[in-house]
């Protein structure tokens, strides 16, 4: 056996054996840099281009996933255990659209403020996470998403969100709630206890 092949069976086996997309540079860790890792890559994704599984690069990584064709047959109903609320959804994708953003950020888009736990959750479920604070006074947290949030909605980067045209078609664009005289933005849960220090 080649060394290229021996090289091929190691990226194979992985690939197969990770929970989470592999980015190039993992991959060049284990193999070496003798290793030629974009172009194993492109021939293992050609070998698996007309099979079950694909070789797919998704949130900055490479990972196996179903033929795209195969799903219906796949597709299974379940009961899916983290049930986000509405506000988490829409603080998500205010995160996803205007990262790195702050809370104070979110909360004058939505025009609502942000109900304890809300980015716990969305933590929780590996979507976003704290990414330095900003350089303002009281120098707030700045948010961003996650690889996994890519990984988990079918993303390479977010370059491939839908845009405004193609939410507006779908039905997903609303009139935004109006702008409180005061500026101050009407709680989601009444009373608002006071906010863990860690999101000031």
């Amino acid at each position: 056996m080649s060394g290229r092949d021996e090289q091929l069976r190691v990226i194979e086996a992985l690939l197969f054996a990770a929970a989470e997309p592999l980015s190039d540079e993992a991959l060049s860790l284990r193999l070496g840099d003798e290793a030629d890792i974009p172009a194993l890559l492109g021939e293992l994704a050609g070998f698996y281009a007309e099979r079950g599984v694909n070789l797919v690069h998704r949130g900055g990584g490479w990972i196996f996933a179903t033929a795209p064709d195969l799903a219906s047959r796949l597709r299974q109903e379940r009961i899916v255990a983290r049930n986000l609320s509405r506000a988490a959804v829409e603080t998500l994708a205010v995160i996803a659209y205007h990262q790195p953003i702050t809370r104070a950020e979110i909360e004058a888009i939505r025009g609502v403020a942000l109900g304890r736990g809300t980015l716990d959750r969305l933590m929780e479920a590996g979507w976003v996470r704290p990414k330095g604070r900003r350089e303002t006074p009281g120098r707030p947290l700045n948010w961003v998403t996650t690889p996994h949030f890519l990984s988990h909605f079918g993303l390479d980067d977010l370059a491939e969100l839908p845009g405004v045209e193609e939410l507006r078609a779908a039905g997903l664009l609303e009139i935004g709630p109006a702008v409180i005289a005061d500026g101050a933005a009407p709680s989601e849960r009444d009373p608002e206890p006071a906010e863990d220090p860690v999101e000031e």
